[in-house]
């Protein structure tokens, strides 16, 4: 038991706002700094562990109680102060936003999230709070979530830890009448019922499902259990528990969602629930489709083909078979509502064609994204021109509170007023240009050498912390090229000796990805090779913690994906928030961030049939760029060590890309073109 004068932990403790503000977490690490850093900076878990005469000394301490009333008032007045949204988005303050996604990353030891959809539905929610956005997401409360990755004998293998709830800032989801919320989804011939938690974000909240209850059948318990895990006959009994579980659960709680935001087919059974509620009322399967349309918006993050979900007809008719019965539907006219060729029996029902078809508004998340997408789903609209198929874009964004280390921010509140209520605002980040280079040096110094400590922990490499650090840190899929750079091995050594600078890669391939697990595996081996064992690492098991750390120190970001694979990725515009500079293909994002001026370009941005060939061109241009350019303004110095011209390119690029690229200007986007134009 906290002693009453510290009561206010326990509400910081179990709303993740406090992960975004710095002195908040300091605090939290202050109760107990080694604790804090083995429970994964988890606050909830200090609360459980830490002795009852730690408490009461705390209690006692005039500055420590100062501390905690001081960030509680400020927690208190940001959750009841007005928002941009009070003035922008009135329209959905009465019905507001259902956001669904099959993960969020919210916090390290939430283990929720696998990569780049997760972490940014997580942004998403973050910045709805910051802007008084009516927001609830949806999801899956996972029991061993995404795997903690091991490396034996240089190769990856997955581990998956249970989660004790107990130890987390989620919390049973209480009805009216007191209860623990509990819903039902369907499942074949029996139904699966899935106990309802609550995660509160700032002013936001994130509903999460968990199938761990006696009255399920042993099978079904286990669809929370793993993030992305088993065969195509669990996939889509988890697709149907999110889908089908948003829906009973806004009913349960008597939300009143406005419109749906469906992030990837794997929401797509969501849409499938609502025309079921209607043709259950008596309207027609074309009528029902017709209105549930109005209110459904729906985002593709995938740009290749194999990413998108497929199931049979007979696993579909398996799963939803007595549920399209009781709802008064054709099962085959749902599985048409997934085929490019309704009624062609040999096409199978994919999730991404069901969600594109019950959306009133589409969208990619970059600019070159959205172009491909349209290229990609031409065939769902055959009378039209690509272009002009119906899928927009909105550039995906991240939120600057949370990834901007707090040295960064210390910074900008000192000489950019402004920066964290409209990051979006190119004025407020113009003001870049009169910060001293002397202060920017000191906290790229300062961000530098935390990354070489945690190298130091994790990888047990001693690296300088003064030398050019390079960073690579992201899903080891094949179209990513992790092992781009390792192409010309002695011209590699060469570029790292002679130049002073080193490779920080961190990042997991997935469990049944054979091709990624190899490159995890080149990694591995090349940094126990005599020639780069001081000069590259890999950190092993990434997750959000190590992302901030490797993404505020790396004072370059290598990013080599094949053009045009990479639907838009975020990491990079981590790195600009902090002061590194990119290195990347013009693909996802940056062509949209780069003007010569801001960071470098590799290749000419040309599309390729041939990959061997993308290959050595994009290498070539890798070592000439680092060669010619890249080191050659890190090695510019003054007399006192300071590198002028670096730092121009650095304020270029914070100057413009911040405004470009926060999560912030992202929600408002989506608020603007996706969430009123679709609101009832």
């Amino acid at each position: 038991m906290l002693p009453e004068r510290l009561n206010a932990l326990d509400a910081l403790a179990n709303n993740l706002w406090w992960s975004w503000d710095p002195e908040a977490t300091r605090l939290w690490h202050d109760i107990d700094p080694l604790r804090f850093r083995v429970y994964h900076h988890n606050p909830v878990a200090l609360l459980h562990d830490v002795e009852a005469s730690r408490w009461e000394e705390l209690a006692a301490d005039p500055g420590f109680l100062d501390r905690l009333d001081g960030i509680h008032r400020r927690f208190r007045a940001y959750l009841a102060a007005s928002a941009w949204g009070s003035d922008h988005a009135q329209g959905l303050m009465k019905h507001g936003v259902g956001y669904i996604s099959m993960e969020f990353g919210l916090h390290v030891s939430l283990r929720l999230y696998s990569g780049g959809l997760g972490v940014l539905a997580g942004d998403h929610l973050r910045s709805a709070s910051d802007l008084g956005i009516p927001l609830v997401g949806f999801s899956l409360l996972y029991r061993h979530g995404y795997f903690r990755q091991v490396i034996d004998d240089g190769r990856q293998l997955a581990a998956y830890p249970a989660s004790n709830f107990e130890r987390l800032p989620v919390k049973p989801c209480l009805g009216a009448d007191g209860a623990i919320v509990e819903i039902e989804v369907p499942n074949g011939d029996r139904r699966v019922i899935a106990r309802v938690w609550q995660l509160d974000v700032g002013r936001c909240r994130l509903l999460l499902l968990d199938t761990e209850v006696d009255a399920n059948h042993p099978d079904d318990r286990c669809l929370t259990h793993h993030l992305y895990g088993g065969d195509e006959k669990l996939r889509i009994r988890q697709e149907v528990l999110l889908g089908f579980g948003a829906v009973a659960t806004a009913r349960a709680l008597g939300l009143d969602i406005g419109v749906w935001h469906l992030n990837e087919g794997h929401c797509a059974f969501a849409p499938i629930a609502l025309v079921g509620e209607r043709t259950r009322e008596g309207e027609t399967f074309e009528d029902a489709c017709a209105k549930v349309r109005q209110h459904c918006v729906f985002t593709t993050h995938t740009p290749v083909p194999a990413g998108h979900d497929r199931f049979h007809e007979d696993l579909v008719r398996a799963v939803l078979g007595d549920w399209c019965d009781e709802a008064g539907l054709d099962c085959g006219d749902v599985v048409d509502l997934g085929r490019v060729s309704p009624g062609d029996q040999a096409e199978t029902l994919c999730v991404t064609v069901v969600a594109l078809r019950l959306a009133a508004a589409s969208n990619g998340v970059s600019e070159l994204h959205g172009h491909v997408s349209r290229e990609m789903w031409t065939a769902l609209w055959p009378e039209r021109a690509a272009a002009e198929v119906p899928i927009g874009h909105v550039t995906n964004g991240v939120h600057a509170p949370y990834w901007t280390a707090p040295e960064m921010q210390a910074l900008f509140d000192e000489w950019l007023p402004g920066w964290r209520v409209r990051p979006w605002d190119p004025e407020v980040w113009a003001r870049i240009e009169e910060v001293p280079d002397e202060a920017l040096w000191d906290v790229r110094n300062r961000l530098r050498l935390r990354l070489v400590q945690l190298i130091g922990t994790r990888g047990h490499r001693s690296f300088d912390p003064n030398a050019l650090t390079i960073g690579f840190a992201r899903r080891f899929a094949p179209y990513k090229r992790g092992n781009l750079v390792f192409r010309d091995p002695m011209r590699l050594k060469r570029l790292l000796e002679d130049h002073d600078a080193q490779l920080v890669f961190s990042g997991k391939a997935h469990p049944r990805d054979e091709a990624g697990k190899e490159i995890v595996a080149e990694v591995v081996r090349v940094s126990e090779t005599f020639d780069f064992r001081e000069r590259v690492v890999l950190l092993t098991d990434y997750d959000m913690y190590v992302g901030r750390v490797v993404t505020s120190g790396a004072d370059v970001w290598l990013n080599n994906p094949r053009r045009p694979h990479e639907a838009s990725g975020t990491s990079g515009q981590k790195v600009v928030l902090n002061g590194g500079l990119n290195l990347s293909v013009l693909d996802g994002w940056w062509p949209e961030g780069f003007d010569g001026t801001n960071g470098w370009a590799i290749g000419d941005g040309q599309e390729w049939q041939d990959e061997p060939a993308q290959d050595v061109f994009d290498a070539e241009s890798l070592y000439t760029t680092l060669e010619q350019q890249v080191v050659r303004e890190w090695e510019d110095r003054d007399a006192s060590g300071l590198p002028h011209t670096w730092l121009k390119r650095v304020r270029r690029s914070i100057g413009t890309c911040a405004p470009k690229f926060t999560s912030d200007r992202m929600v408002r986007d989506y608020v603007l073109s996706m969430y009123l134009p679709h609101a009832r």
